[in-house]
């Protein structure tokens, strides 16, 4: 039978703190801090890690640390009315190891959607610079948080939660939204689900969503596959 052993009380209190202390803040943050003042990714590096490996110090410019990806209006006309321009540390390698990121997200008049979606490394906030938009979030028990924002107001969305923003408003819309992951990625679930190489069986979608063949087939028609 095994023995248990049970810790003295001041010895009990220390081994929680040290949990709470080391263990949890490990667990709850995103990307590892850096451990030196700079580190621009180099991207043609052969071996990547949790990362990339950093530019040699010689060759590190200061337009290395500028990034003008996102103050250009992005490009609506497709299916969802939307755009995210990215600015993650592949656009710009000079957030490597920084642990942030940042998009820009530009919607048409009338119903443009950022369709629902997540990211599996990062939380998100964004806030409007144009427009009306509807956005909103889902928890894994099946709740909906959602809000109309005008241009100044800011939302969050957790870590790895779906969530979608919706064009409310009369005229053109856009947001800026930042992350705290230098790669935060993006799972979108429409095209995730109809548009994959190969396809996902229509049996296994139709038995999900509860529609016949042909919905799918109409689906992937519009979605590009």
């Amino acid at each position: 039978m095994a023995t248990m052993i049970t810790l003295p009380r001041p010895a009990l209190i220390l081994t929680i703190l040290f949990l709470v202390i080391v263990i949890l803040p490990s667990a709850c943050r995103a990307d590892p801090d850096p451990l030196q003042d700079l580190c621009v990714a180099d991207l043609n590096a052969s071996i990547s890690v949790n990362g990339f490996p950093c530019k040699p110090l010689h060759e590190v410019k200061s337009n290395d640390f500028f990034y003008d990806g996102l103050s250009k209006e992005g490009n609506t006309t497709n299916v969802f009315g939307s755009k995210v321009s990215i600015g993650d540390v592949l656009a710009f390698p000079g957030l490597n190891t920084l642990g942030v990121s940042w998009n820009r997200v530009d919607f048409a008049a009338g119903t443009g959607v950022n369709p629902p979606h997540l990211h599996p490394r990062a939380s998100e906030t964004l806030v409007v610079l144009k427009g009306k938009l509807l956005v909103g979030f889902i928890t894994t028990t099946h709740v909906l948080y959602s809000k109309v924002l005008k241009a100044g107001e800011m939302f969050v969305f957790p870590r790895g939660l779906v969530h979608f923003q919706l064009n409310v408003g009369k005229g053109k819309a856009f947001f800026l939204a930042a992350f705290n992951s230098q790669n935060p990625g993006v799972v979108i679930l429409p095209t995730t689900l109809f548009v994959t190489t190969p396809s996902i069986p229509n049996e296994v979608l139709s038995k999900a969503f509860q529609i016949d063949a042909k919905v799918i087939s109409d689906i992937r028609s519009k979605l590009g596959s």
